[in-house]
């Protein structure tokens, strides 16, 4: 009998990790493989002692990058592989991704590193492209999710404020899409299927993300918005992933592609379980 464990972060004190483990735990059992839902901590890391007992595979749901690689080090086959994570996790080094594919999305700028007690306002890169880009613009940080830490940039104040504290932390400049402001789409693919899509809009936030207030709703999808989303996976490597799009003027555009998206919402709104067809991939996949 196959066996799996389904890793979260147990430092998020939100129950909708746990919750999304739980998904993926119970599609498992449900397809005849023996489950254990795992805090990321609870897997010890000992370089010497090594991981014991081990599963027939993991289903990684965090962003514990060390613990994915461990794993797989010690010959466990790990979903998504921790490579894909660690792109996807990073959205500038994603972007960088996307663009070397060829992959339409907004105009993008990685800005340089600078360190924390340092700072390059006076060398007139940040007039450059504000005189580039205009605004409003988004600045997104490397390393957020559901929504968080993107900003829409509407003013000089408010950019010169934003880019001086974000010294020392990976960001992006890119553009904005005013004919997508408050409205995306989310689709889930899996082995390189789409399994499940939503529309997602709110009338409070230029973000259409659920936990921002948004709202969603089924949807079906166009040739160009379901040839987009299978490409974005594609390119970034992920067996699974929640690839979100942007309604630009002369057509789709990728937002940004998760890793280790949750399911929940998009089960909620569309009655299909992305869990089943994960375990489904992996089981054919494994010898």
């Amino acid at each position: 009998m196959k066996s799996c464990w389904v890793i979260y972060n147990g430092s998020l004190i939100s129950d909708k990790f746990a919750d999304q483990a739980r998904l993926v735990a119970e599609a498992a059992e449900r397809a005849g493989v023996r489950a254990e839902v795992r805090k990321n901590y609870e897997v010890m890391m000992d370089l010497q002692r090594g991981i014991g007992s081990k599963p027939s595979f993991v289903v990684f749901l965090d962003k514990d990058i060390l613990l994915a690689t461990w794993l797989k080090a010690s010959g466990i086959p790990v979903f998504n592989d921790p490579e894909v994570i660690e792109t996807c996790d990073n959205k500038a080094k994603q972007y960088i991704r996307l663009a070397a594919e060829g992959i339409p999305m907004p105009r993008t700028v990685i800005a340089p590193k600078v360190y924390p007690a340092f700072s390059i306002a006076e060398t007139g890169y940040f007039e450059r492209v504000l005189a580039d880009f205009g605004l409003p613009m988004i600045i997104k940080e490397g390393h957020g999710s559901f929504g968080a830490k993107v900003y829409l940039i509407e003013t000089e104040e408010a950019f010169f404020e934003k880019v001086e504290s974000l010294r020392g932390v990976d960001f992006v400049f890119q553009e904005f899409i005013a004919s997508s402001r408050g409205r995306d789409i989310r689709v889930n693919t899996v082995g390189g299927r789409i399994v499940a899509a939503m529309y997602r809009h709110s009338e409070t936030d230029f973000r259409a993300n659920i936990t921002n207030g948004g709202v969603a709703e089924p949807i079906e999808l166009t040739e160009n918005q379901q040839h987009l989303a299978l490409e974005a996976a594609r390119a970034v490597g992920a067996e699974f992933a929640g690839v979100d799009l942007l309604f630009g003027q002369d057509g789709p555009l990728v937002c940004e592609v998760n890793a280790a998206a949750h399911i929940r919402n998009i089960y909620n709104v569309t009655g299909i379980n992305v869990a089943d067809a994960m375990i489904e991939y992996i089981l054919e996949k494994l010898p």
